[in-house]
């Protein structure tokens, strides 16, 4: 049987070849990757209270903020919540946007954490 070709690891700058996702000297990098949503507290439960929170708050707060009329469809946690229940729940920290500002505003926090779930 051919034995497979390895490859770089994913570490940023680092040439070292690998079977897995990170050489040996980046394993720990693997740790610190983002749990799946369920993981982070994303299930049924979140689902009905987001459909709800989305009706009564139908548009999104940072379009209208720049003086346009968005269809809000993610709730955000305004202070992301890293895993801390109160905070998740906490429905004076959730805010309606749409994907574009989700993606952008969480894209930028994800940049500066590290994952420990």
């Amino acid at each position: 049987m051919p034995i497979k070709a390895k490859k770089p690891c994913k570490y940023p700058g680092c040439s070292n070849l690998t079977d897995s996702r990170y050489c040996e000297e980046h394993k720990i990098e693997e740790a610190k990757e983002r749990p799946s949503a369920f993981k982070r507290g994303y299930d049924n439960k979140w689902r009905k209270a987001s459909k709800i929170f989305l009706m009564v708050n139908p548009f999104c707060i940072k379009c209208h903020g720049e003086g346009s009329i968005t269809k809000a469809t993610v709730v955000d946690h305004i202070k992301p919540h890293r895993g801390v229940q109160e905070l998740f729940w906490d429905e004076y920290n959730w805010q309606p946007l749409c994907k574009k500002c989700h993606d952008t505003k969480t894209g930028k926090e994800d940049m500066k954490v590290e994952y420990r779930y």
